[in-house]
């Protein structure tokens, strides 16, 4: 059993466990801050054991630490750390969420983020995938005297057990009808003869399952609500690192186990993809609410990211890697300046808050129109090369109607990012925010540094982006 493949996981679930006592042996008043400061620690010590640890095969196949996993758990790490930044000021404020189980949590669903992503069989893949979900589902509901937060975790965990349930379902039908649950000896089965419906019709499962996960349509209902129910703090996670997560995982699974049967699955991605497009473009043109609007964003979002894999080769898992580290950090940053969003001590939600931001607090403003750009693809941006590559990656394998309408949702999608520009910069000034916390600058600050000097990088990140996608197809 060679444990060291897995031990980046196994050492932050060590951290997380002392972390948790340490909080709980702590005042209250200092357990919350404690906690946050030695979490980030705990990251970061992670991350330095991604880099370092060997890479290979462990527990008897049931786990995989190669260049895939290692790209994708760097993004998640990173995200998660960006997270709790954003939380310290806004908890701090907000009754009931200064908790010191709170950053806690969020180090249990980065260890089943990485454990997904990392994932070489059936069993492996629930295991980080509820894990993930249990602490999520605790996370959105935080704010347990706040109404929408509750509303919000309820809709989660309710949807979320459906979406479980019909990946067990797929699981089950895959186990019955290959005799296993390792992927490679999927794949294997898969490749001897003609696969049954049975399986067939397990795959269209566990793919409707992870697809709930990315949040992609038809399975998105769940995103808007709680987004804007969950606090702000929770909705930045909630948008970075549990897609990144997801989303590697449907890859691995499609391109690996599943990966001969590209034929039977691409038509059905390449649909979810243009649907995940349609609806990300026209539903925020009527959205009031910056939180329901950048929830439909992430929809389209994952459109663009799915075009990648509907492509079915390692030029599309490139993308869609490529696609993912630019989206994590601009979504952040964005996400940055919502949660920057307070006026008298009250956090406000509405669009029109940002009125005259640009004259208000122009340095918040700025950022907030780097990362409305990127989203847009405006060049030199790091969205545009993200952008760039998906549909590059979809004209290569001849899906010319996914590229077609991939371009022209996003000329609209840019309308309603401009639209918040606009408002910022040109509309009459309201009441300023509240003077912002040093850690909300600092993530837009870094955000915005990558968004904006992402071209400087984006040679070695394609490189590791194309070394990754050569480890999952082999």
């Amino acid at each position: 059993m060679n444990w060291l493949v897995a031990f980046p996981e196994i050492a932050l679930s060590v951290f997380a466990m002392a972390i948790l006592l340490a909080g709980v042996f702590t005042r209250e008043t200092v357990s919350f801050q404690l906690s946050s400061m030695l979490s980030l620690g705990a990251l970061l010590l992670t991350a330095g054991c991604v880099v370092a640890s060997p890479q290979g095969i462990g527990f008897g196949g049931l786990f995989v630490a190669d260049a895939f996993s290692r790209f994708s758990q760097i993004l998640i790490l990173a995200a998660a750390a960006l997270a709790i930044i954003l939380s310290l000021d806004f908890n701090r404020q907000q009754d009931g969420m200064a908790r010191s189980e709170f950053p806690v949590l969020i180090l249990f669903a980065t260890i089943g983020m990485m454990i997904m992503v990392g994932a070489s069989n059936l069993i492996t893949l629930y295991l980080g995938l509820e894990l993930q979900s249990l602490a999520l589902y605790v996370i959105a509901a935080f704010a347990r005297d706040t109404l929408r937060s509750a509303e919000a975790g309820l809709k989660y965990f309710v949807l979320g057990s459906l979406a479980s349930g019909l990946l067990l379902y797929g699981m089950s039908l895959t186990y019955g009808f290959s005799g296993t649950t390792d992927f490679a000896q999927i794949a294997a089965a898969l490749t001897s003869g003609t696969p049954s419906a049975g399986l067939v019709i397990g795959m269209v499962f566990v793919l409707s399952g992870l697809v709930f996960k990315v949040a992609a349509v038809p399975f998105h209902m769940w995103s808007p609500d709680v987004y804007e129910g969950a606090p702000s703090s929770v909705t930045a996670l909630l948008g970075s690192a549990p897609k990144v997560a997801a989303l590697a995982l449907l890859i691995r699974v499609m391109i690996g186990p599943f990966g001969h049967l590209v034929g039977q699955w691409q038509l059905l991605v390449e649909i979810i993809s243009i649907a995940s497009l349609i609806l990300g473009a026209l539903a925020p043109l009527v959205q009031t609410n910056i939180k329901r609007l950048m929830a439909y964003s992430s929809i389209g979002h994952i459109g663009y990211a799915l075009m990648g894999l509907a492509a079915g080769t390692a030029a599309g898992t490139t993308a869609t890697l490529i696609y993912l580290a630019t989206y994590v950090f601009m979504t952040l940053g964005a996400f940055g300046v919502i949660v920057a969003m307070r006026q008298s001590g009250r956090p406000v939600e509405k669009i029109t808050d940002l009125a005259g931001l640009g004259h208000n607090d122009g340095a918040l403003a700025l950022g907030m129109t780097v990362f409305m750009l990127s989203m847009a693809g405006v060049p030199p941006l790091s969205g545009f090369f993200g952008k760039l590559y998906v549909f590059l990656a979809a004209i290569q394998s001849g899906l010319w109607t996914l590229a077609v309408i991939g371009v022209i949702t996003s000329v609209i999608g840019a309308y309603y990012y401009l639209r918040i520009v606009k408002i910022m910069y040109f509309d009459t000034p309201v009441l300023a925010f509240d003077r912002r916390a040093p850690s909300l600058s600092f993530v837009v600050a870094v955000s915005g540094i990558a968004t904006v000097f992402f071209i400087l990088v984006a040679g070695p990140v394609t490189t590791a982006a194309q070394a990754a996608a050569s480890a999952l197809l082999g």
